[in-house]
């Protein structure tokens, strides 16, 4: 069986209990054990790196060392987590200067950073560790009468050249993932366009904009529903839908899904395992063409 550190960060176990059931759940069937650390902080997320980016190394790397004492992998569901740690963690494996000016910080602490185990995303570890066959080969429920939009977000692909997850111009490994479950990935004008999740609370006129311009693109095309891998896009286009219809009096009624929770459904784990009622948007629809 193999074994994972999960990282779920500070969004999801406050406020998206869906993502982090449907992930353990279907890791879980296809033989991953998850194994949670005791006193994982912060990730000390993206806009942080913009204002000091000493601490938020410091910081990210303090939880890559858990991992590391634990001798497990870093698995990864958020993507503004993921790209905080495997930033860091692939910045330090290939500075020494700076691994040395951040094992002094992580000195007072009791830990210093090895460089001895991968930060992986969720999307990884389906497509490289368990693999598409294995996948494919476990799916009860596939997914043939879905039509779905994929969307990456911003953090998960850039900066390209230290996350590694996929072409940042023209990734794949979503629609890929999406195919193997038996649905339909769907093309839509922008869609690697901002969907601004992380400006909501800064300038929430312009968030809003940015996801009513992502909810129109996906509208038309025809899509049933938008995949999504981080929880602040799931906010900004599932709130988001209840704020435009407020503002704009414009009714999308676009169901947003984690990948994680298609993917637990089509496996067949049962949907009221899996916090339906967290989405502002009823997924019934989208349950009732899979079952």
């Amino acid at each position: 069986m193999m074994s994972y550190a999960i990282f779920l960060g500070c969004t999801i176990p406050a406020r998206q209990p869906n993502y982090e059931l449907s992930a353990r759940k279907s890791l879980s069937k296809l033989g991953v054990k998850l194994v949670d650390i005791a006193n994982m902080t912060c990730c000390c997320p993206p806009p942080v790196q913009s204002i000091d980016l000493k601490t938020s190394l410091a910081i990210a790397s303090y939880n890559i060392c858990l991992a590391e004492e634990a001798n497990l992998d870093l698995l990864t569901l958020c993507s503004g987590c993921f790209e905080s740690l495997a930033m860091a963690n692939n910045m330090l494996k290939h500075d020494q200067k700076l691994k040395t000016k951040i094992n002094k910080i992580l000195a007072e602490t009791g830990k210093e950073f090895h460089g001895t185990k991968e930060v992986k995303h969720f999307l990884q570890v389906l497509k490289d560790d368990i693999g598409l066959n294995q996948l494919e080969q476990n799916i009860v429920k596939p997914l043939t009468d879905l039509k779905i939009a994929p969307f990456y977000g911003c953090h998960a692909l850039r900066p390209s050249e230290l996350l590694q997850l996929d072409d940042p111009e023209r990734p794949q490994i979503l629609e890929t993932l999406i195919k193997t479950l038996g649905g339909t990935s769907i093309e839509y004008q922008n869609k690697l366009k901002c969907c601004g999740g992380l400006l909501r609370g800064v300038s929430d006129d312009l968030a809003l904009d940015l996801a009513r311009d992502k909810l129109i693109n996906v509208s038309n095309s025809g899509a049933d529903c938008i995949a999504t891998l981080c929880p602040f896009c799931f906010v900004a286009l599932d709130i988001g839908q209840i704020q435009i219809r407020s503002k704009f009096q414009e009714i999308y009624d676009i169901p947003v899904l984690h990948y994680s929770e298609l993917l637990a459904l089509a496996l067949g784990i049962a949907p009221e395992e899996l916090a339906p009622r967290t989405h502002k948007i009823r997924i019934d629809k989208i349950i009732n063409k899979i079952l």
